[in-house]
């Protein structure tokens, strides 16, 4: 019995969709392309670094000194003279130059503390990439395994829809009962389902994905098996700890809020010195002498504020970040150590899963969609086989995306790329 058919409506609408999407704007990217277009469009990222920039400025701010100030005292209205604007040889003005001396090393202290914002703000900056590129390579490979099985079932879709046109045809002829139909009918309805629950997932990818890298085209990862199998490497959890405690930009950034909160209390401590402002002075008749030249200075006496409540301050926001600085170590070796043991288990999962799968799979497919064409095979036994075929897939792509997930995981975790 002939089962070819004609053209179907459905083989159409994929066919359709397909050359709608490779009509759309495709970024093809590799994961070096994809990197490298990320860092240089983030505008997270741009935005970050301008952060950095501008508390370097900060830095020549703090090392600039207060600038003089000029004052004139000029007569407005001569009262004994009646006239305005007295200022000749025998009228009236004052002119002061004043400076302030910063006394105690105040000036050097804020230069420190400045260097030490700039610092917190480039670690922040390396926080956020390495933030942004664990979701950018998380994307990307679960990307690359919904392109796969979509493909795959687009394929088979296609496939159901020529059977099953086939065999409503030798059904209306009375060749074949009628429930074999109904059969094929929902392994189709099954397999589109689950093609739309997977296309909504690609969908979403596809917007994380399109923010990270700052385009509106449809992104497509290209990408091979050996760039998954580098995830699976052999390391030692103390020796993934002790190398996040030397590179975790957020433990970083702590032990600089530590260090800035002492250079902060030291800080206080030089406010309770007073500085100096001293000045120099014209008065042309307004003194016990005409044409007076004065020169003076002004000191704050220290004697009821002397910037207690501000060192005492400073003392507790030091041990706040001792407090801080601990209490994230310890989170972070709970973190990795559980971590580690979930991508431990994703690995065996991985080589139990790619040891078991091979091209016999691929091979007994052909075999069982020939044989079944042929009616050498029920459809119960098509139908079966066919479902636990997807099951496969999906199950490999799942543990494939994990195994990805799971390195990142640790990567960041670590603040050093380990795989």
């Amino acid at each position: 019995m002939s089962l070819i058919k004609p053209v179907s409506i459905t083989l159409v609408l994929l066919t359709v969709f397909f050359l709608t999407a490779a009509a759309q704007d495709t970024l093809r990217l590799t994961l070096r392309q994809a990197d490298s277009l990320f860092l240089s469009h983030n505008y997270y990222l741009l935005a970050a670094s301008m952060n950095v920039e501008a508390q370097k400025a900060q830095i020549i701010q703090a090392g600039l000194y207060p600038n003089p100030v000029f004052t004139a005292d000029i007569n407005a209205y001569d009262p004994e003279n009646r006239r305005l604007l007295h200022l000749g040889g025998t009228g009236q003005k004052v002119f002061q130059i004043e400076q302030l001396i910063i006394l105690g090393g105040k000036r050097k202290s804020e230069i420190e503390m400045a260097k030490t914002h700039s610092r917190i703000a480039e670690l922040e900056f390396q926080l956020l990439i390495r933030q942004l590129r664990y979701r950018l390579h998380s994307d990307l490979f679960s990307l690359g395994q919904q392109q796969l099985l979509l493909a795959r079932y687009n394929t088979q879709l296609a496939l159901l829809d020529t059977l099953l046109n086939a065999y409503q045809i030798q059904a209306d002829k009375g060749n074949i009962p009628l429930k074999d139909v109904v059969r094929l009918k929902g392994a189709y309805l099954k397999l589109n389902n689950d093609r739309a629950e997977l296309l909504q997932r690609y969908y979403e990818t596809q917007s994380g994905l399109q923010t990270l890298l700052q385009t509106n085209a449809l992104v497509e990862f290209q990408f091979s098996e050996q760039e998954i199998e580098k995830y699976i490497r052999l390391v030692d959890p103390e020796d993934l700890k002790n190398e996040a405690l030397n590179s975790r930009p957020e433990l970083m950034i702590i032990r600089q809020d530590k260090l800035l909160a002492e250079q902060y209390l030291d800080y206080q401590k030089k406010l309770a010195i007073p500085d100096i402002n001293v000045f120099a002075s014209y008065d042309q008749r307004g003194g016990a002498f005409n044409n007076q030249i004065n020169t003076g200075l002004s000191v704050a006496i220290p004697l009821w504020n002397k910037n207690q409540g501000n060192i005492k301050s400073s003392e507790f926001k030091i041990r706040q970040t001792e407090y801080n600085l601990q209490a994230l170590q310890n989170e972070i070796m709970s973190s990795i150590q559980n971590n580690y043991a979930f991508y431990t288990q994703t690995v065996s999962e991985y080589l139990k899963a790619t040891s078991l799968y091979n091209q016999d799979f691929e091979i007994t497919v052909r075999g069982m969609t020939d044989n079944f064409q042929k009616q050498n095979v029920s459809i119960v036994e098509f139908i079966d086989f066919f479902e636990a075929y997807n099951e496969v897939m999906t199950e490999l792509a799942r543990i494939k995306t994990q195994l990805v997930v799971s390195g990142e995981q640790l990567n960041l975790l670590i603040g050093k790329d380990i795989f």
